[in-house]
């Protein structure tokens, strides 16, 4: 599900929820906008709030990590 659009150093951001991130609340969620060096990761209930960006690599380990677990 697309959130909406921002702009991050010069690169067009596409916020959506990730398929990982699972809810009894529709927002209550991690939301995840892709560059191709960076995964920017924020919490669905604060958009404005605080952002973690992470190389593809450490996104990939962290979803594996999670999905065994």
């Amino acid at each position: 599900m697309i959130r909406e659009y921002a702009s991050i150093e010069g690169i067009e951001l596409t916020w959506f929820k990730s398929t990982y991130s699972s809810s009894s609340d529709g927002n209550d969620c991690i939301e995840v906008a892709t560059t191709p060096r960076t995964i920017h990761i924020r919490d669905s209930k604060t958009p404005e709030g605080s952002r973690l960006g992470v190389t593809p690599r450490t996104w990939n380990a962290f979803v594996s990590y999670a999905a065994s677990h």
